[in-house]
């Protein structure tokens, strides 16, 4: 992953905040590189991370995808499909054209790492700018591992690109090295 960030989109009121989203819906924007993951592999991972099949509360907390073109549409919808068949209910996962991203506060970015006062002092040290933080790949990076995406493997075979100090790669791989034993 190339960057991640999450926001609001769907909906037609203008600049939407946490407080007053009007008629958006939280959402993530992914910027990826697709000769590492393809869309496709996004999709399954979409799927496999909640349950289409329970209706939404709330437009707000609602499982949606966005498209950016017609190859991504027909990928999702196939998905969908797939899904409902796996799952034998009715899939509640909406599929719409992407529309404006309106980026959320900056306490819901990278939420993960946030939540690591170790870690994100580190950070604050490296992109003492907000924006800076929130576009970094290796905040997004470290974010999934601490998240619980990622390989034990395959963040031996990053760490030394993610800026962090020799205590915090120790910390950082502690962490998923421990996770992975479960």
């Amino acid at each position: 992953m190339v960057r991640t960030r999450v926001g609001y989109a769907g909906g037609t009121a203008a600049d939407p905040t946490y407080h007053d989203l009007g008629d958006h819906t939280e959402t993530i924007q992914m910027d990826y590189d697709p000769t590492q993951v393809s869309y496709q592999e996004l999709l399954d991972v979409f799927w496999s991370s909640h349950d289409p099949t329970i209706r939404p509360w709330s437009r707000q907390y609602m499982s949606i995808v966005f498209y950016h073109d017609e190859e991504q549409r027909r990928l999702a919808e196939e998905t969908r499909e797939r899904e409902a068949a796996k799952l034998g209910g009715q899939i509640f996962t909406e599929i719409a054209p992407a529309s404006e991203f309106y980026l959320a506060e900056a306490y819901h970015q990278k939420y993960r790492l946030r939540g690591r006062r170790d870690l994100i002092e580190e950070f604050n040290r490296i992109y003492p700018d907000e924006g800076d933080f929130v576009d970094s790949t290796a905040a997004a990076r470290v974010n999934g591992y601490l998240g619980g995406h990622g390989t034990l493997e395959a963040l031996q075979g990053e760490i030394d690109e993610l800026g962090l100090s020799a205590e915090g790669r120790r910390k950082l791989l502690d962490v998923v090295a421990a996770r992975s034993r479960r």
